[in-house]
């Protein structure tokens, strides 16, 4: 689950198409993960953007706000319900947020597999959550082998536990 569809998802229609997708399905094939078997999507519905400076077509990404995501929240949770997942990864810090709450940190949570808080006391028929750095992260980062290698180490650690492995920092 990554923050919002960017550019080409919004216009495309579909999650994760763009450069950010692409880096995905690599780092999670490299993990371990079949995408074709994931469910993908967005914490927020809408593509939030800002015109580029000059005019012209080109639309960049503006980050959402904590009241857009809590508008949206109610299909998010819908759509887990439906999907029924067993992990979900969440991609960056707005869908750590979304799924964990306004206290999740990337830098402190990520890579760790944590119970999916909601509305009842009962965890058995929950997912869990493993977060990580959102692809595009990887794309801007100084060190893009390493934060590379981070986004693959905490894919591991959903593809462990789908496999029963219960993975690191469970």
């Amino acid at each position: 689950m990554g923050e919002q569809p960017g550019d080409q998802e919004d216009r495309q229609g579909e999650p994760f198409v763009g450069p950010a997708g692409r880096l995905l399905r690599r780092a999670a094939e490299e993990a371990g993960i079949d995408m074709d078997e994931a469910y993908v999507t967005n914490a927020v519905k809408h593509f939030k953007f800002v015109r580029a400076p000059g005019g012209g077509k080109r639309r960049i990404h503006k980050a959402p706000e904590l009241r857009e995501v809590a508008a949206c929240h109610p299909w998010l949770r819908a759509e887990l319900r439906l999907v029924h997942p067993e992990i979900v990864v969440a991609l960056g810090a707005t869908a750590g947020k979304a799924l964990l709450g306004s206290s999740f940190r990337v830098t402190k949570d990520r890579g760790a597999l944590l119970p999916l808080p909601g509305d009842d006391e009962d965890q058995d028929g929950r997912p869990h959550v493993v977060a990580t750095l959102h692809p595009s992260a990887v794309l801007r980062a100084d060190d893009r082998e390493g934060a590379y290698a981070g986004l693959v180490a905490d894919l591991r650690v959903a593809a462990e536990a789908l496999a029963g492995g219960g993975g690191a920092g469970s």
